[in-house]
């Protein structure tokens, strides 16, 4: 699944790099907190493997 947003992108990676242990799980905050326990490192992989030029800042819920 990819990001929808640069925000959901940036979370993944710094999640992606918690996993791998190239970052504190404690540094941390809020989404990439959670995408951690909840997310394989595979489906963290493709989420921030995308480009984020013409994605928007945020995905907003409809």
């Amino acid at each position: 699944m990819p990001a929808k947003s640069k925000s959901q992108h940036m979370a993944a990676g710094a999640a992606l790099a918690a996993k791998r242990g190239e970052k504190k799980k404690s540094e941390l905050k809020d989404a990439s907190k959670s995408m951690v326990d909840s997310m394989s490192e595979t489906k963290l992989r493709d989420m921030a493997s995308i480009k984020r030029k013409g994605k928007p800042a945020h995905a907003w819920n409809s």
